[in-house]
């Protein structure tokens, strides 16, 4: 047998090895979800959601985050999620470097922070909150932390931040009665167990902004993007979507974002995460 045609045939089972392992990691996309909530509570409700965007757009999208905000940041300042659902202020930081690429938003109401008190509360307007100690999830935490705190800077309203990891610490622990007030958003406030839930109140709401971004690392094939963003999309026209969808609720589903969609964000020229 001639030496060209035999190599050819003992290295072509390596290559289609090779060539499936290539297309098995193309194909496989991880998807970082910002830990607002504990990573036992995201898993229960995104892993369904990510398989069943995996069926409509032909891809396998892993689920994953992280133990708290900080090292969400750190991991998507290193591009290690291939898709990550972040926080507008993250999306405005990211997007600079290392570089993500904006896909999608929810397209119903925009983000709003709020301040929660126990239900309880002798704490009636922002004033009452000067000299106390607040729960906030972390620092570079867009609605439920930076906003809150720069509103009662604004006003000379003194507070002494502690930063607890999650939005659900910042509820559980309000409701506790371990801190006066915490800072969070509407949205997780409205997926808090009735039993915690009912134990708070919101003291203050902020203006909206634009709500979180579902964007792309850099390099990620815009093949990949444009069928991710599809699939997106597509959770609006089924009612196991629709269903998946108020789990997380975003109850209009998602549509396509562009990189400028997050300029009301970047107006306040917040610097917490500049390098």
């Amino acid at each position: 047998m001639p030496l060209k045609r035999l190599l050819t045939k003992q290295l072509l089972p390596g290559w289609l090895l090779l060539s499936a392992a290539f297309c098995l990691r193309a194909e496989t996309l991880v998807f970082g979800i910002v830990p607002q909530q504990s990573a036992t509570r995201l898993a229960q409700v995104w892993t369904p959601i990510l398989e069943h965007l995996g069926k409509l757009s032909g891809m396998t999208l892993l689920f994953s985050t992280a133990r708290d905000i900080p090292t969400f940041e750190e991991r998507v300042r290193h591009g290690q999620y291939d898709v990550a659902y972040m926080n507008p202020y993250h999306y405005t930081v990211f997007s600079e470097q290392p570089g993500y690429q904006a896909l999608a938003h929810r397209t119903d109401q925009p983000i709003k922070g709020i301040i929660v008190v126990p239900r309880d509360s002798e704490f009636n307007s922002l004033t009452d909150l000067a000299g106390t100690e607040m729960a906030f999830p972390a620092p570079a935490a867009f609605a439920a932390s930076v906003i809150p705190r720069a509103t009662l800077q604004s006003y000379g309203i003194t507070v002494k931040p502690v930063y607890v990891s999650s939005h659900d610490s910042v509820y559980l622990n309000v409701s506790r009665g371990l801190f006066k007030a915490g800072g969070g958003v509407q949205r997780t406030f409205n997926t808090m167990a009735p039993e915690v839930r009912d134990n708070l109140r919101v003291l203050w709401s902020s203006p909206g902004f634009t709500p979180h971004a579902i964007a792309t690392r850099p390099g990620l094939p815009e093949n990949a993007r444009q069928r991710l963003l599809k699939a997106l999309v597509g959770l609006s026209d089924d009612e196991t979507g629709r269903a998946l969808l108020r789990s997380i609720r975003v109850n209009k589903g998602f549509g396509p974002a562009s990189h400028e969609a997050w300029d009301d964000v970047r107006q306040l020229n917040i610097d917490l995460l500049d390098p």
